[in-house]
């Protein structure tokens, strides 16, 4: 009788077994796949040299990294951002006019659980720094009934200094550089040095149709990035990696049990089949968890969910129809030249 702490042994493909039947040909149309991703990168490049030229920046920076002062109310009746500017122009904070340092004025939507807007209008007013005494006089004087404005609530009053908005950017370049060269130097140790480069260029493809989408919300919605934004590139650039390390641990396995006669695009494809179900249920699943959020979750956490959701879909494509071609492009070239 066999010992009830005697464990099956660990289902392996024996080696003179037949390999796996490739059903999804994805090397066959690799250069397809590259040029979807070229079409996909050209309205993202394109909005982010717009922002550049707008704003001086990729995407429009939040009070985070620009620091200043930021007050979001919400009036009880519908009031434009236009109006809003009328009425700043007639206010006086410590006997200066605060028009003169409005920055930016967004008019935004108040979304409920139903998926409608309420009746009113959410507006951000952002300025330079001004001290809570000012903050304070601002609200007196935004309440004046000759304004016209009615009645309103603050939803929120944040300020934040130039210095540590300088502190936070550098910061975040430091968290991206190192997040790259972390996940380089991983991959190259795990498997090799061409793994690693086309996982890296799988990400930045991510990271270029993310940063465009959220430019393209910049120029058309008045996002702003912040922390959330941050959090949200260095997710998806782990997601991305784990989705594509998934594939090329596969085909370093694969390799191992390869037939006479196989290339080294058969056993990329066979791998690619044996893990796409596992990448599309994966991601599935991560951005049906998020798109209640991005439904529901109110202004704060809709341009951070729904960058997550872009990011994620984009992760996935890159993962089985960028970073495995890539490979076979680059390992076909060194074998040609040889």
């Amino acid at each position: 009788m066999a010992d009830r702490n005697d464990k099956p042994a660990a289902a392996s493909l024996p080696e003179n077994a037949p390999p796996p039947e490739i059903k999804y040909h994805v090397m066959r149309r690799k250069t397809l796949y590259f040029v979807i991703s070229g079409i996909l990168m050209i309205p993202a490049i394109a909005a982010i040299i717009l922002c550049i030229v707008k704003f001086g920046t990729p995407v429009k920076l939040g009070i985070d990294f620009q620091g200043g002062s930021l007050m979001q109310v919400r009036f009880e009746r519908p009031v434009k951002a236009d109006e809003f500017r009328t009425a700043l122009a007639k206010v006086r904070v410590d006997g200066h006019k605060i028009e003169g340092e409005i920055q930016d004025v967004i008019e935004t939507a108040q979304r409920t659980a139903t998926g409608g807007a309420e009746v009113g209008s959410s507006l951000i007013l952002r300025t330079h720094e001004l001290k809570p005494k000012e903050i304070d006089q601002l609200k007196s004087r935004l309440a004046d009934p000759a304004l016209g404005l009615g009645a309103f609530t603050t939803e929120r009053v944040e300020t934040v200094g130039p210095k540590i908005g300088a502190e936070l950017i550098q910061n975040a370049l430091i968290a991206l550089a190192a997040g790259i060269i972390l996940i380089l130097a991983y991959i190259s140790f795990r498997y090799q040095f061409d793994f690693a480069m086309c996982g890296i260029a799988a990400m930045v493809h991510d990271v270029v149709i993310m940063v465009g989408a959220f430019a393209i919300m910049s120029l058309t919605l008045g996002a702003e990035a912040d922390g959330l934004f941050i959090t949200a590139l260095l997710t998806v650039m782990g997601f991305s990696v784990h989705d594509t390390i998934v594939i090329f641990d596969r085909i370093r396995e694969n390799l191992r049990f390869a037939q006479k006669g196989d290339t080294f695009a058969d056993v990329a494809d066979r791998s690619i089949n044996q893990t796409f179900a596992r990448s599309i249920y994966t991601s599935l699943t991560t951005v049906l968890a998020l798109l209640p959020i991005v439904l529901f979750g109110g202004s704060t956490l809709f341009f951070f969910t729904l960058t997550m959701v872009i990011g994620i879909v984009s992760g996935t494509y890159s993962s089985i129809f960028n970073a495995a071609p890539l490979l076979v492009v680059w390992r076909d070239r060194r074998a040609s030249s040889t």
